[in-house]
């Protein structure tokens, strides 16, 4: 059996049971996802977007949606939570909305599982709900689309400036299998609101498994929405998401996207700035060793006049791992008067690390300012001998000089405890970490 008909046949056994079956505009979406899952399959080297990226690993596996797991714990999610970080948490293992481990306070701001919401009040989510992802030129979107099981939806109403954080934790356990969690999640942010959403993806264990994830993030005018999405996936799983984001007036997103578990993980991050005044700050951090894969590909749609848009993204491949990061930045013919930088940099730690760097301009307005670069280079000789000359070893000095090349991107964050939580981390995977964490 083919992989398309193992995930066909998936699909005519589940679709009754999925979450808000028998609403005629959301069963519209999931035949339409899985038929066009049907017409072009995974995708191949040969599709320009996936040329660095191969995903037969995935197409031979036969993921199954995710069965009951083992309950997880309060103390087990202790490692994935950010210190002295009052927010609201809204908690999935294996896919699934667990109440009892999620802490939502009570105010303006909604926030729940999405699959209460296709269940229960289905209207709710009608307008934006797969709407903004592209199925057409996203295998991995359209399959999400089909099996969507659950998720979060969060909702700022309008001219509320949430005091809280929400944060999102995708808790997947080796005892679930092989299985494929297709979770979607739902950001409304209405006129004038603001809010900072953390999605986090981590692991208990080092199980073999896909998350296949999809973010929509609509912005109302006026609006501004902080958003981070921290990857701490097994280093046996496949992590493949995209984050869609549709602006109006005047709005304004930051995303923070940080990459340091998974065999292979891929993000797709595409910001469509559809009113006058929009401005979109994108800022990533990908980090891979032994033979990781890791794949970050931004799409900002300049449409109307006066947008700005700003893209900073450093990359550390160790060992025999692949970076990739492909920026495309598409200035629309009457957005006049954009202003659009991107910058890629990549540091290699190993003689085997490979980088493919591949910023994209395309220009249709003549009164733009924009401006794309990309470095792939090794630590600086010099930097090094200043270190040692200092009294510090050769490990260490790599180390630190690796840290600091990275730190700029995390200090971006606004949030100090998720800052910490990521520094943590970092230490720990850079040379000589332990000498490094006594150094700092």
């Amino acid at each position: 059996m083919s992989a398309v008909d193992h995930y066909l046949n998936a699909f005519e056994a589940e679709a009754a049971g999925l979450p808000g079956r028998g609403q005629p505009w959301l069963d519209g979406i999931r035949d339409a996802g899985i038929e066009r899952f049907a017409e072009v399959g995974f995708p191949t080297p040969r599709n320009e977007q996936w040329k660095y990226t191969r995903v037969a690993a995935i197409e031979k596996r036969r993921f199954g949606l995710p069965a009951a797991a083992t309950p997880v714990t309060a103390r087990q999610l202790e490692p994935f939570l950010f210190s002295g970080l009052a927010c609201d948490r809204l908690v999935f293992v294996n896919g699934r909305y667990a109440s009892a481990l999620s802490s939502i306070s009570e105010g303006e701001v909604r926030m729940e599982s999405l699959a209460a919401v296709l269940k229960n009040e289905p209207a709710l989510v009608e307008q934006h709900l797969a709407h903004y992802g592209d199925m057409k030129r996203n295998a991995f979107t359209a399959l999400n689309a089909a099996f969507m099981l659950d998720g979060a939806y969060v909702h700022l109403p309008r001219n509320v400036a949430a005091e809280r954080p929400v944060h999102l934790l995708f808790v997947s356990t080796e005892d679930g299998g092989e299985f494929a969690a297709h979770t979607r999640n739902l950001i409304v942010a209405e006129e004038g609101s603001s809010g900072k959403v953390i999605e986090s993806y981590v692991a208990l264990g080092d199980g073999g498994y896909l998350t296949n994830n999809a973010t929509e993030v609509v912005l109302g005018a006026n609006s501004e929405l902080e958003h981070y999405k921290l990857q701490e996936e097994s280093l046996k799983a496949f992590h493949i998401a995209a984050l869609d984001v549709h602006q109006d007036r005047d709005s304004r997103f930051t995303s923070h996207a940080v990459s340091f578990g998974a065999l292979l993980g891929r993000q797709d991050i595409n910001a469509v700035l559809d009113a006058e005044g929009a401005v979109c700050n994108l800022y990533g951090l990908y980090v891979a060793d032994g033979r990781q894969h890791v794949d970050f590909h931004t799409t900002v749609e300049h449409a109307k006049p006066h947008g700005t848009s700003r893209e900073f993204y450093k990359g550390i491949i160790g060992g025999r791992a692949r970076g990739v990061f492909n920026g495309r930045v598409h200035v629309h013919q009457d957005a006049q008067k954009t202003d659009s930088q991107q910058s890629n940099k990549n540091l290699l730690l190993s003689h085997h690390a490979e980088v493919d760097a591949k910023p994209e301009l395309e220009i249709y307005a003549d009164d733009v300012k924009c401006s794309h670069g990309a470095t792939v280079g090794q630590l600086d000789d010099n930097m090094l001998f200043y270190l040692r000359s200092r009294g510090i070893d050769k490990e260490a000095a790599r180390g630190l000089l690796t840290y600091g090349f990275a730190q700029d991107i995390i200090d971006h964050m606004s949030l100090a405890a998720v800052r910490d939580h990521l520094e943590g981390i970092l230490v720990r995977r850079v040379p000589a970490a332990e000498s490094v964490a006594g150094i700092l």
